[in-house]
């Protein structure tokens, strides 16, 4: 099988490339392209090892500085959205692994599907702000959609034990981050140091920021809704602080089935390259003794403002999720500059969707002109 990863020196893209070396001797991977944002010594160290015959850097300055460093390798080197395309459609690739974090994601996945790549996505935002699109793309191609985020593949596996008009609600697991059981006037002036010690995953520090606020469970139950063709009210969000349950399915007969494993991104990412088969993991096993317990509780959507207003902007429908989606990424990125207070996201995210309204049946080109917009008046400070 040949794989393009788009996002490979990011933490999904570093683990996949990981899952193909562990793979080696049991399933033949080989990767074809990779992309990178500017850090060149990894991608550099990539294409060494992986040998990939293009490889795309998100700005020209970049790329200008990769194609130096790797002139003496036969590796052709992009940039900007083209170079993510050309990678994503046209590397002779069987499947993409779309695991650009935000909405860059979006264009390049869409590319890879109108080549007829199958795709492992691990970028919830396209699904979020384009998710009718995307599912429409998918079914005209015809290509086979693997979900990478942790929650949905186990949704994914789990939903194996019905049938898909047997099916109830979904049971999408939260850790509750690092905040959890803090109130309002608690996290008042936590920094974004405190915001990136997640208890259980090793993420980027934008999804690690999300998780904090709970914007990525958000944004996972939008993408669930699209992923398994369900309302939002049949997903219910369920903290499960251990992150060994990583998500649950309930059918008509009340029968619950679940996925478990331990916090590893390593085994949804090795599933979506060996499905329908599943091969030998490196992964440790569960030790249940070693646990001893399980625990589950609500999450807490009055303090942690940014799920409802996910769940909002999901049923309003639309632009709204796209809108939702670009206040926060600007939102998060301002925290992590410390120009923002913590619950100043949440903040930013509501005021924004506020002057707004749910215009619907856009296009792709429409959804990238409103998620720009969005982005320069929160920026400008309007």
């Amino acid at each position: 099988m040949k794989v393009s990863v788009l996002g490979s020196t990011g933490s999904i893209g570093t683990q996949a490339l990981e899952v193909v070396d562990d793979l080696k001797g049991i399933k033949d991977i080989e990767v074809v392209a990779i992309s990178g944002n500017s850090n060149i010594s990894l991608l550099e160290e990539q294409i060494r090892k992986y040998k990939p015959e293009y490889a795309a850097v998100s700005d020209k300055s970049s790329a200008d500085k990769l194609r130096i460093a790797v002139a003496d390798t036969e590796c052709k080197v992009l940039s900007g959205q083209e170079g993510l395309c050309h990678i994503a459609a046209e590397s002779g690739a069987d499947m993409v692994l779309s695991s650009i974090v935000g909405f860059a994601g979006l264009v390049p996945t869409i590319c890879a599907i109108e080549a007829g790549c199958d795709i492992a996505l691990a970028n919830k935002e396209t699904l979020v702000t384009a998710g009718k699109l995307f599912m429409d793309a998918i079914a005209e191609k015809g290509v086979r959609l693997l979900p990478v985020d942790s929650e949905h593949c186990a949704i994914f596996q789990s939903l194996h034990g019905g049938k898909p008009k047997e099916l109830s609600k979904i049971l999408l697991t939260a850790s509750g981050g690092p905040f959890f059981g803090r109130t309002r006037d608690e996290l008042v002036g936590v920094k974004k140091e405190q915001a990136l010690k997640h208890p259980n995953w090793s993420m980027g520090a934008k999804i690690t920021i999300d998780s904090a606020t709970l914007m990525n469970k958000g944004l996972e139950v939008l993408e669930a809704r699209w992923l398994f063709d369900v309302d939002i009210d049949d997903i219910e969000v369920v903290v499960q602080r251990e992150s060994i349950i990583h998500s649950m399915v309930e059918f008509c007969d009340k029968s619950v089935i679940a996925q478990l494993s331990l916090p590893s991104m390593k085994h949804p990412i090795q599933y979506a390259f060996t499905y329908p088969d599943r091969l030998p993991s490196k992964d440790d096993r569960v030790s249940f003794a070693d646990i001893a317990k399980l625990t589950f509780a609500k999450p807490d959507e009055d303090t942690f403002r940014c799920l409802a207003l996910a769940k909002k902007a999901g049923k309003m429908g639309g632009i709204m999720p796209t809108v939702m989606n670009a206040a926060n990424e600007v939102a998060v990125a301002k925290f992590l500059r410390d120009e923002i207070e913590f619950l100043e996201i949440a903040e930013i995210v509501e005021k924004t969707m506020d002057s707004y309204k749910a215009e619907k049946n856009v296009s792709i080109e429409q959804i990238a002109e409103i998620d720009k917009e969005v982005r320069q008046s929160i920026e400008r400070g309007n």
